[in-house]
């Protein structure tokens, strides 16, 4: 497999030309757009925008750099069998008696939201869809191939604006927005991921600064008449380990405002805590964050993920079956109840996780009991004190507002009313206890098939996969590779179905063979053969078998579907 810069430095030979002149796209000094042109993306790439990109990238790369170094030599401290902790150095914010911002009243009440890729008819069903938030997802959901990217942006351009259709020539049915819509909230990439198509001063840009920044030009004035209400654009932030990368974003946040000339604290964002690190920095994260804040979310998904990245080297710390690692896991249960602690202490909303369910059309005892598991989990979440959750189906909707509505009534959230004073006594131990629970052939068997499966559509273009009655995104299928890692570095023996097998080369070898056959019976040979299971299974057998695991599966990924053009085709 080829390095980052060995691909990226590929272009391929074609050339697009018009009435015998090149056609490129119109880029400030030091820009180099590899991906292909097409006069659509030229509307959204447009030379103000660039260089909005541009001036974010020049002002911010080194802060990124380090921030990124930072996290490197936080994973040598835990390989060398360290754990994250609290930061004595910054116990003057944990115990300070500062707020956050006043929620604006535009998304005071956000008890129920959709999230999902900003596809075309995705984004018209999600905002019609009787949610209070749609999360347009250009992270986990989103395989950020040139052509995804580019039409997110215009679908989001379009939808800001209120003229996004979608003509289901099928059905011969144009769909369009309500008169009602959800709140629009964009989540770009994390800082860890380049945008390949985007050469800024030689090197790949930084992928969320093109998404934030193609974003907020493009839309910040109408967004602001449409939806906030004075208020926004509104952001997700992902993937962050530490107060310093939220600290970038706000610097981020107010370099937007002032370039716009609108008000200081205008931007609002809730960050994800989805690393195992962050949830030591909650009150810190938000205080960096706390004029722009719109509080926190439990990304439990992803959570799980980098428990595992960051306990790979403590054998004594194997997690069991995916299935078994949920919300009654005492170190699951402490990560929830800190975060609505901590938000409501500072006055923002405390968001629950994602229900993947998708409803069961073919069989309606299995759809009922489906749905029973997502209202218990709800219910769970709306008692401790969430201001809100998340769903990946239109279907979920109506039982997880009736749930969090039977706990919350009339009010729009429960920063004030219920404060969760018994969590503040949380501590490390009780946020690293080793999860309870067996490890079966079964689950090797389920993540190789979702990890596989899952990679073969990401690479095809499709970040959000159903498999198994669930809407499977990144974090899902790292989980799965991760886990097989672990397994396999530490021979996990294999119990709880009764095999008493321990995890090896051979053992793995053979359940990839077998699920590869069975992912075929099910898929059918046609699509099979169409599709890139060989590809993904060969790039998802080497992952789960390196010696050392990779941070993410994407970056590896991402090689793939990296396309340039020639770079002569940057300049008109």
């Amino acid at each position: 497999m080829a390095s980052f810069e060995e691909t990226f430095h590929q272009p391929n030979n074609s050339v697009q030309k018009k009435s015998s002149r090149i056609i490129g796209y119109d880029v400030p000094e030091g820009v180099d757009i590899r991906g292909r042109y097409d006069p659509e993306f030229s509307k959204i790439l447009t030379r103000d925008a660039l260089q909005f990109v541009v001036d974010l990238q020049r002002e911010f790369r080194n802060h990124i750099k380090y921030a990124m170094e930072c996290r490197k030599e936080a994973k040598m401290r835990y390989n060398c069998g360290g754990l994250p902790g609290f930061d004595p150095t910054t116990k003057y914010i944990r115990e300070g008696e500062w707020m956050c911002a006043p929620v604006p009243q535009a998304v005071a009440d956000r008890r129920v939201e959709i999230t999902g890729p900003p596809e075309r008819k995705m984004i018209i069903d999600a905002l019609n869809s009787g949610a209070k938030v749609f999360m347009a997802d250009l992270e986990d959901a989103l395989s950020p191939s040139w052509e995804n990217l580019m039409r997110s942006h215009i679908n989001l351009r379009d939808a800001i604006n209120g003229t996004i259709t979608f003509h289901d020539q099928a059905r011969n049915k144009v769909y369009k927005l309500n008169d009602q819509t959800a709140k629009l909230f964009v989540r770009p990439r994390g800082w860890h991921l380049p945008e390949a198509h985007i050469f800024i001063d030689g090197e790949p840009a930084t992928g969320c600064l093109v998404d934030f920044g193609l974003y907020f030009i493009q839309n910040h004035a109408n967004f602001r008449k449409t939806q906030g209400q004075g208020f926004g654009p509104f952001f997700y932030l992902p993937k962050m380990e530490h107060s310093r990368e939220a600290r970038i974003w706000n610097n981020v946040f107010e370099r937007a405002e002032k370039w716009a000339g609108i008000e200081e604290g205008s931007i609002r964002a809730t960050v994800l805590i989805e690393t195992l690190p962050a949830v030591f920095q909650l009150n810190e994260i938000l205080y960096e964050l706390r004029d722009h804040s719109v509080g926190l979310n439990c990304g439990r998904w992803d959570y799980i993920f980098s428990y595992l990245k960051t306990v790979q080297a403590q054998p004594d710390r194997i997690l069991p079956d995916r299935v078994q690692v949920g919300m009654n896991q005492h170190f699951m249960r402490s990560y929830s109840d800190l975060l609505i602690h901590t938000c409501h202490k500072r006055g923002v909303h405390a968001m629950g996780g994602m229900a993947a369910h998708i409803p069961i059309s073919d069989d309606p005892e299995a759809n009922e009991a489906s749905l029973q598991l997502v209202r218990k989990d709800k219910l769970r979440e709306a008692k401790a004190g969430h201001d809100g959750t998340w769903v990946a189906h239109p279907g979920l909707i109506p039982s997880c507002m009736e749930v969090f509505t039977s706990i919350m009534g009339n009010l729009p959230n429960q920063i004030h009313t219920m404060k969760r004073q018994d969590a503040s006594i949380l501590d490390e131990e009780d946020l690293l206890q080793r999860p309870r629970g067996v490890c079966t052939l079964e689950g090797l068997r389920l993540n190789t098939r979702v990890g596989i499966q899952y990679l073969a559509a990401w690479l095809t273009g499709v970040g959000c996969v159903p498999l198994y009655n669930f809407l499977e995104d990144a974090a899902a299928a790292e989980i799965s590779r991760v886990q097989i890692w672990q397994w396999l570095k530490y021979g996990a023996e294999l119990d709880g179905d009764g095999f008493g097998v321990k995890v090896n080369a051979d053992l793995f070898g053979r359940v990839v063979e077998e699920e590869m056959a069975r992912i075929e019976r099910e898929v059918g040979n046609e699509k099979f053969k169409k599709g890139m299971y060989q590809e993904a299974c060969k790039l998802f057998t080497r992952l789960c078998t390196a010696s050392v695991l990779d941070d993410f599966m994407t970056l590896d990924a991402y090689n793939y579907i990296v396309i340039h053009h020639p770079i002569g085709l940057s300049r008109l």
